[in-house]
């Protein structure tokens, strides 16, 4: 059943439903018309029984076949159960036993069936009458063969007119739902011819705002998606590319001109040395990367517990003490409250270093780690003194591959704040940047603040604290 097409699917439950319509409304019909009939029938009965009951009243013959309301079959019965009159005259009797028993005592009594001597079945009526001056009753009978010629014309017609109807009926229901089907065919035509070199193609919406109306819509949006993470990965590859690009001519270059003539021990060194550069930025390019597929596949490892946020600011003011100090660029963190934070140290540690290496890089002056409440989030800022950020900067500062400057010969790879971001929100955090109120660049990440009090162990602040 599940290979069978849709518009087949559709259609033959309701080709079921249609044959159990017509069979219902055929059967509902029969039932009606023969019972509409059979009391036509009665009614007529009755009023021969009341024309044989007023003739016996007025002491005529009680049947008269001249008559157009005189019954054809009728017989009259004395308390004995005799017939006294028939007609036909040879006619047996028609009721006997319990019957004629309760139509003596004064029951009025019906019934369908055969008579004796005649052919068909009969509908029979006997009511009470006075005969010969006592009790007796009038029987009379009419025939139910026209009833039932009629009622086998009906079945005929409906034998023949049934399954035309039926076809007819699942024909239209075929054409309806390959009617209601024929947006999806050309959903499906134009899904077919959409691919990698063609992103910018779209599903044509059905006019009738229905239900595939909206799912044409829905397709459309995800593809509109879909075109966008392409595009942007493709700005991903191609930035990549450019980055890995550039290292590996320079690390080329390095050992090509190291090789092209004897050099002394102090050339060859140096050449060894921006090799060793390249090669580590090569290597910290790469596990950016890494971080950076592993977050868009939704596997970054991120172990929550409850963590001190100076502490965590102590740590990476610690690891960056040396680098600042050969740079004449204090680092130090602000006075105040601490605050607990559900955090992967190592993932906010490795967030928090891209900042101040960042500051480092681009910045002027002292950087300040600082701790601030927001509501029920802990913000941990990384400002420092310098010019601040670019107009315009802020906006896609955590783009891939975005810089501030964009000049690629700095020393980043443009993945530092990109990867701030990506370890904020697999806290269920933000990052964010601005230029502060008297210049210099400020970022921060927003984390949930921890409902666990800051562990009581003392934190390892650094020196310059």
């Amino acid at each position: 059943m599940s290979r069978l097409p849709i518009r087949i699917r559709l259609t033959l439950p309701f080709a079921v439903g249609m044959a159990v319509v017509l069979a219902g409304a055929g059967l509902f019909i029969y039932v009606r018309v023969g019972g509409a009939l059979l009391s036509s029938v009665d009614q007529r009965l009755r009023v021969q029984a009341q024309e044989v009951s007023g003739r016996l009243e007025r002491g005529r013959t009680p049947f008269d076949r001249d008559s157009a309301d005189g019954p054809t079959v009728a017989q009259l019965v004395d308390a004995g159960g005799i017939v006294v009159q028939s007609t036909p005259r040879t006619l047996r009797p028609i009721l006997a036993g319990k019957p004629l028993s309760r139509a003596l005592s004064g029951a009025t009594i019906w019934k369908s069936g055969s008579i004796a001597g005649l052919a068909n079945d009969w509908r029979v009526l006997a009511v009470p009458a006075r005969v010969g001056g006592g009790r007796g009753a009038i029987v009379v009978a009419e025939s139910l063969e026209p009833r039932e010629d009629a009622l086998h014309r009906l079945v005929r017609e409906f034998m023949l007119g049934g399954p035309v109807a039926l076809l007819l009926a699942v024909l239209a229901g075929y054409a309806v739902a390959a009617a209601a089907l024929r947006p999806v065919e050309a959903m499906r035509g134009r899904a077919a011819a959409i691919g990698a070199s063609t992103p910018e193609k779209r599903l044509p919406v059905p006019p009738t705002r229905d239900e595939l109306a909206r799912l044409a819509e829905t397709l459309n949006d995800m593809l509109g998606r879909l075109e966008s993470a392409l595009e942007h990965e493709r700005r991903f590859v191609d930035d990549a590319s450019h980055e890995l690009r550039t290292p590996l001519a320079l690390l080329k270059t390095e050992l090509e001109i190291a090789l092209r003539q004897p050099r002394s021990r102090n050339e060859l060194e140096e050449a060894l040395r921006s090799a060793a550069d390249e090669t580590d930025r090569l290597t910290r390019l790469a596990e950016d990367l890494l971080l950076v597929a592993r977050a868009d596949e939704g596997r970054l490892p991120i172990r929550l517990e409850s963590v001190s946020a100076r502490r965590i600011l102590a740590d990476v003011a610690a690891r960056f003490e040396v680098r600042g100090n050969e740079h004449g660029r204090p680092i130090v963190v602000a006075e105040g409250p601490d605050s607990a934070v559900e955090a992967d140290a190592t993932r906010l540690g490795q967030a928090l270093g891209n900042l101040v290496d960042n500051a480092l890089v681009h910045g002027e002056g002292t950087i300040v780690l600082s701790i601030r409440a927001a509501g029920g989030s802990v913000e941990l800022h990384v400002a420092d003194h310098g010019s601040g950020f670019p107009t315009g900067f802020v906006d896609r500062a955590f783009d891939r591959f975005s810089r501030a400057d964009e000049a690629r010969g700095r020393g980043g790879t443009g993945l530092g704040l990109a990867i701030v971001e990506l370890i904020a929100r697999a806290h269920g955090g933000s990052a964010a940047v601005a230029t502060g109120p008297d210049g210099g660049a400020d970022a921060w990440i927003a984390l949930p603040a921890s409902k666990t009090p800051v562990p009581a162990r003392p934190a390892a602040l650094s020196a310059n604290s």
